[in-house]
């Protein structure tokens, strides 16, 4: 995770991504699959998440 001001509006990201923290915690507590999450992101790692 990191933040840039210049990123996302200085939101935690997941890093070498523009992908929010808080889209993926979104994702996680709304009850979607990792697997479904990493089919929508390719980008991500099951260890990013």
């Amino acid at each position: 995770m990191t933040t840039d001001p210049k990123i996302m509006m200085d939101k935690p990201i997941i890093k070498g991504t523009r992908i929010t923290v808080e889209l993926i915690v979104d994702k996680i507590a709304s009850g979607e699959p990792i697997d479904e999450i990493l089919i929508d992101y390719p980008r991500l790692t099951r260890e990013s998440i």
